[in-house]
Order: C-alpha cells, then structure tokens, then sequence
C-alpha cells in the first residue's frame, strides 16, 4: 500500500430544527462550522488535525449561487475561510466550489487524484444551508447580520451555470427545477404507459422506503414514514406543485444542515495517528456533464449518468451486485429510477438507495446534500467492513453527475480520468429544433401550479420528429384546463409565434 494512496478519515455533520429545544438559528457558516469540527474530532481531534489542513473547500449555498442571487442576511466574503477560522486552521488554498450536487462527490474525486500525486496532504470539504432559518426569521419579522469580512484567498470556481438550461426552455416557462424534472418525470411516464394515479403510485413506492430511513437519522429534517399511498395522494397538505409532482415528491429546501469529510493519504494518517478503523478508500469514480436538456435524444434518460456510474464500477473491480449501501441523489424520483434502472437494479430489491433518507425528507441541503450522504456512507461502511458503497452525485437538471464507489477494503490507487467520458457525451447526436411549427405531438410536458393560473409547458415533436417547446397562454381557451382534463402525453396541438418568438398552444386535442 503506497503511503500516498488517498483516503477518507473523518465525516462530521450538524443539523438544528427550528421547533427543537436548544435551537440556536445558527447561519451557514456556523452550521458548517460545527460540522467541520465533528470531521475532525471524528478522525482525531481539532486540535490535533487543524494545523495540518493545507486545503480547505466550501460548497455554495443557494443563496449565493447564481450573478443575482441575494443573501438575505449577509454573507462571508469568504465562506471557506470563515469556517476554516473558527476551527484553528489557517490553510495554503481555499476554494469555493461550482454551483451543483455534484460538488461534494467531485471534490472527493479531485483531491483523491492529488493527494495521490503527492500535491496535497490533507483537506477538509465542507459546506451548509440554513434556508429553514432564514425563512423562519423572516416570517417572524426577525433579521440577523451574517455579513463577515474575512478576507484572503480563495479560488472562486465560478457559478458553473453555463448549459444547464436555453432559451428554448426557460423562454416558454420552464426555468426551475421542479419544472425541468417534472418534463423528464413525464417523459419517463410515457414510455412506462402508466396513467397519472399508476405512475404517482410508481413514484411513492420508490421514496416511501426512503422515509423509514429519514425516520432513523437524527439529522433528517423530516422523521414522518409514509406510504406510498400517502406519498402519492394529493391533498391540502400535499398539494400538487408540478404535474406529476405532490410536494412530498420533491427535494425538501427548508433545512439547516452542514456536513463536512476530511481526506488525506495513508502516510500522513499513519504519521499522525488516526485510526485504521476510520479509514475508507475510494475504489473508483467518474464525473461527467450532459447537455442542456433541449439537446438530449431522450428526456426520460440519462445516460451520463449511467456512462459515469459504470466507470466507477469498473474502475472499483465491481459491479451493481456487489454493492451493499446506495446513496443515489433522490431531489425528484427520476434522478433514481434512471441510474436504478440503468445499473440492472429491480425495483423491489431490497438494498437501500439512500443511506440519508433522501432529499424530500432528510433534506435537500442546497449543492451540498451528497456531503451528507457521503458522511453517512463512510459510518454505515464502517460498520460493514469489507463492504462496498455507491454514492451517487447529482447537479443541474440531470446535468452533472459525480460518482463514488467506497469501502473499508484496501485498495491500491489506480487513478483515474473522465476525460473520454465526456468525450463520448459530447459527441452523441443531438435533436433537430423545428422552425415555426404548426402543429405537433407532445412528447412530455408539465403543468406549473405555482402561478396564479395553471401554465404548461410541453416539448413536441413536428410530423418530420424535429423537437420543439411550446406553452399555454391564460385565455378563453383554458389548455391548460384541458391539460389537466386529458391526457397530455400523445396529445395533438396546434401552436403559433407570439411577438416574442415562442410557441404557443391554440387547440389541444388528447390522443383517442
């Protein structure tokens, strides 16, 4: 075993309710904080391990990741040395990661290749939200001051939004996550030829077994085991936000949250004393990014994912059978069924897909929920010596995926690289965009609920199969209403160019 074979020593994570006793309103950086210090004493000690950190990386929360986006109370100026600060560690490099949920995982796969070259000794990845607390204090009439000035220097990776989305879409009124998930959700439903109560019920018995493990984690923002009858159910409480989504059915935002994972080589845990029984070797992984959604052949798939999935697999000597633990990011159904199904894994097999208990109910901890699920990973490896472990990472509109494959097995560090992965993806062929369409068939579609008025959203296939987007427009006509009437998926419409270029729907006849 190479003294620079890389591995992980200590996970750390924090979480506070808001109707909890001894809840503090803790911000982000405390939050991440409190997390970073638990990685730490989970390995050795702060004390111990804080002046050998020679790398520190922050993942963004929401509300600094976009150009515009706003911090309602402030922010540090420099997240990853704000937390590095209040653990004793004044380290070489600070970064700050891309927007995305890939952000954890490809940390993990990034710093395993450095420390293997020799180029880095120890880091700490961390990262936070608090967006329940903001949200609470603001609804109380309440504001803190979370702004810091910290100063010094940190690598800004940048927003990472470039081609996550077009015009195409965001133009006709699909610019959100639960929007572009819900086309893909519908998508997927038209090849299963599942009607909406089926396919609703097909969604809950994949995340009702997610919410016995949320039960279990004292860090899950919501500890509620439901069915999948009472996941599928619209109701006042679980209202329809996003045809085919009820609210139970997507990633849960209002969390306060932070977790963090400490690396280093087997030489330098050996040097300082860290146990053998906390470390954990990365076998393989992969990190890839898809095309914007517009340009994918098939919006039920995803196949980068799979392709990087795969890759990790093989690069680990293993495959899906011989994996024990799954964490497979779970923000809406079909980021799961999609790697599920492209691993070979039944529907009703009995290993976990979560280790958290998922987004919708664990919490959906902005970029940094695969954090969590990888702290979570490295304790239930721990406990199951020798086993392996899949950790699934997911950024974008099914736009980034990183991957892990992790056990308490040594393993001799082979690299790796994900250069001809994407390569591969960058050259799949792409659909054509039809020009001032007509008429066409939909191929997949949403209806937002968010509005005042029900808007749809439908991607359409013209007589020659060119693709196009399309959008409902309120008026005497109500599609919309008719949408949610009929059958979409299969359905004819007629469309025309408003003033702005895009397409709108002016008759819409479901299929006989």
């Amino acid at each position: 075993m190479s003294d620079l074979t890389p591995i992980i020593v200590g996970v750390g994570e924090a979480s506070e309710r808001i109707d909890a006793p001894g809840y503090q309103a803790l911000s982000p950086v405390d939050l991440a904080a409190a997390a970073a210090r638990a990685a730490l004493d989970d390995a050795l000690s702060v004390a111990a391990l804080a002046p050998h950190l020679d790398v520190v990386a922050g993942i963004p929360q929401f509300e600094i990741s976009g150009p515009q986006a706003v911090a309602p109370f402030g922010r540090a100026d420099n997240f990853p040395r704000a937390v590095a600060q209040r653990i004793g560690a004044d380290p070489a490099r600070a970064i700050l990661e891309p927007v995305g949920g890939q952000g954890p995982q490809h940390l993990v796969n990034e710093f395993a290749q450095a420390i293997a070259k020799g180029e880095t000794g120890m880091a700490l990845f961390f990262g936070s939200e608090a967006i329940s607390t903001v949200r609470h204090l603001m609804s109380q009439g309440e504001k803190r001051d979370w702004n810091e000035s910290v100063g010094g220097q940190m690598e800004n990776r940048g927003y990472g939004l470039d081609g996550l989305v077009t015009m195409d879409l965001a133009g006709h009124g699909a610019r959100t996550p639960i929007q572009l998930y819900a086309m893909f959700e519908n998508a997927r439903r038209a090849k299963t030829g599942l009607d909406r109560e089926a396919y609703a019920l097909e969604m809950g018995r994949l995340f009702a077994p997610f919410t016995e493990v949320a039960h279990g984690n004292p860090h899950a923002m919501s500890q509620e085991v439901f069915d999948a009858q009472g996941l599928a159910t619209v109701t006042p409480k679980n209202r329809i936000v996003a045809d085919p989504f009820p609210r139970r059915m997507v990633a849960r935002d209002q969390a306060n949250q932070g977790a963090a994972v400490l690396m280093t080589s087997v030489g330098k845990a050996r040097e300082l004393g860290i146990p053998e029984d906390k470390w954990i070797y990365l076998h393989g992984g992969a990190d890839v990014a898809e095309r914007t959604p517009i340009e994918r052949q098939d919006l039920a798939a995803y196949p980068a994912a799979a392709i990087a999935a795969k890759a990790a697999l093989e690069r680990a000597g293993v495959t899906a059978a011989d994996i024990a633990v799954f964490d497979l990011y779970s923000c809406f159904p079909i980021a799961v069924t999609t790697v599920r199904d492209d691993l070979g894994i039944a529907a009703d097999d009995p290993r976990p897909l979560t280790v958290t208990g998922g987004l919708p109910f664990f919490g959906g901890a902005g970029n940094n929920y695969s954090m969590h699920a990888i702290a979570s990973m490295v304790r239930a490896l721990r406990a199951r010596p020798g086993d392996y472990g899949f950790v699934g990472a997911n950024g974008g509109f099914l736009s980034k995926y990183s991957t892990g494959v992790y056990s308490t097995r040594p393993a001799t560090w082979k690299g790796f690289e994900s250069k001809g992965l994407q390569a591969e993806i960058n050259a799949w062929p792409k659909p054509v965009i039809a020009e001032a369409p007509t008429t066409g068939t939909v191929v997949t579609y949403t209806i937002d609920y968010g509005r005042e008025a029900p808007h749809g959203v439908l991607v359409c296939a013209d007589a020659a199969g060119n693709r196009f987007v399309a959008m409902t427009e309120a008026g005497p006509d109500d599609i919309a209403g008719q949408m949610i009437a009929g059958e979409p998926l299969g359905a004819t419409v007629q469309v025309r160019q408003d003033e702005r270029g895009r397409n709108v729907v002016t008759a819409f006849a479901p299929k006989p």
